[in-house]
């Protein structure tokens, strides 16, 4: 496919996500019908799609329209490339723009440059203060690949040199300890031996630095209350070099943490029903996922006022959960990947006012700006 021929695509995927389709039910139910790509052109169709769901609003405005056509007219624009160059319609190149298309468009403004949804600029500000108008254009931009090192088993550097025979270069990342940020190569990463061999994992560093700050020792009883996917709980079992147990609402979220825990030669059981006390919980709750809106741009257009009510309350109800399983002085640990207030220490303060004798241990707001994704992370203490 020639670059112009990308660009007629992939304004034809944004079409249908426009009208309701999931990107990645979109993306695939194009390249489905597109045997001649190869996959190069898949990514770059990929890529387009996902930079202008991060700039969703701003490129309509610059475009000139809602069509996935006038869309990537405002991504090229905004990019300053000259659009003429490739709306050329020469082969499967989009038809050359109109005279009203070369006359459209207009500078964004307000919750459009920022490409925010104008029912959340106000928590927005109200949570970043200072920092909202950068955070909001750090992730209307592509988020950097992060590997975790599976430091009990190889060194950080050793792991780096491991990649770079694999051709995948790296630099490590001072926001946590195992980081490692992909600087060339990192469609091959999960190629590598490295990877397949259980020596890296995919983590992005603020989900690392969220790990590393707990108050983890071996010999302690651990839950991961919420482990999803289980990457957390890997990173806790490398840490202590024992058993960590991991529970989720929907165990189908866990199907792959035996193989990922094989991989890894870390010792992870997964439990149905914690029982008993421990001596760490952690609780990484569903949440907006505000600061990971540029790997998952979408949840920044399908999140609503009412549904970040819903998530509210679930998030209560899980502190309510979970606060009884610990044990006396032990840990309760509250993390999110959203940089919202009311996700965050709004939520703690709640939790604190129903939870006599707890204690506030530790609160840390992570930004785009440390390099990582934006994360939240409390520590309570439990009485006794």
């Amino acid at each position: 496919m020639t670059p112009a021929a990308r660009i007629q695509a992939a304004a034809e995927v944004l079409d249908r996500i426009a009208q309701g389709t999931a990107a990645e039910k979109a993306l695939l139910g194009w390249s489905r019908g597109a045997r001649y790509a190869g996959s190069k052109d898949r990514a770059a169709v990929r890529d387009h799609v996902f930079d202008v769901l991060r700039r969703w609003r701003s490129t309509a405005a610059v475009g000139g329209g809602q069509t996935g056509r006038a869309r990537m007219l405002g991504l090229l624009r905004q990019d300053g490339m000259d659009p003429q160059t490739l709306f050329t319609g020469v082969g499967h190149a989009p038809e050359p723009l109109s005279a009203d298309e070369l006359g459209a468009g207009r500078p964004a403004s307000g919750g459009e440059a920022l490409d925010l949804p104008d029912w959340l600029l106000p928590i927005w500000t109200q949570s970043l203060g200072d920092a909202a108008v950068g955070t909001a254009l750090a992730l209307r931009q592509r988020a950097p690949v992060f590997l975790r090192v599976n430091l009990a088993r190889i060194a950080r550097s050793d792991a780096q040199a491991l990649l770079a025979s694999d051709g995948i270069e790296s630099q490590p990342h001072p926001l946590a300890s195992g980081a490692l940020e992909v600087t060339r190569g990192a469609r091959a990463v999960s190629r590598s031996s490295a990877y397949t061999d259980g020596f890296v994992e995919l983590q992005d560093a603020a989900s690392q630095a969220v790990v590393d700050a707990l108050p983890l020792a071996p010999g302690l009883r651990v839950l991961d209350y919420c482990a999803g996917g289980g990457g957390k709980a890997l990173a806790m079992a490398a840490r202590t070099g024992t058993e960590i147990q991991a529970h989720d609402a929907d165990p189908a979220r866990m199907k792959d943490l035996p193989s990922r825990t094989a991989r890894a030669g870390a010792q992870i059981r997964t439990v149905a029903a914690p029982e008993g006390r421990y001596d760490l919980v952690l609780c990484d709750v569903p949440c907006s996922g505000a600061g990971s809106w540029r790997r998952a741009p979408e949840g920044k257009w399908r999140l609503s006022a009412n549904g970040l009510d819903a998530l509210l309350q679930t998030q209560s109800d899980i502190l309510r959960q979970a606060a009884p399983l610990v044990g006396a002085g032990g840990t309760l640990a509250y993390a999110t990947c959203s940089v919202l207030m009311p996700e965050n220490t709004a939520r703690i303060k709640a939790a604190l006012a129903e939870m006599p004798g707890w204690t506030l241990e530790l609160s840390r707001q992570f930004l785009p700006s440390d390099g990582g994704d934006g994360f939240f992370l409390a520590c309570l203490r439990a009485p006794g």
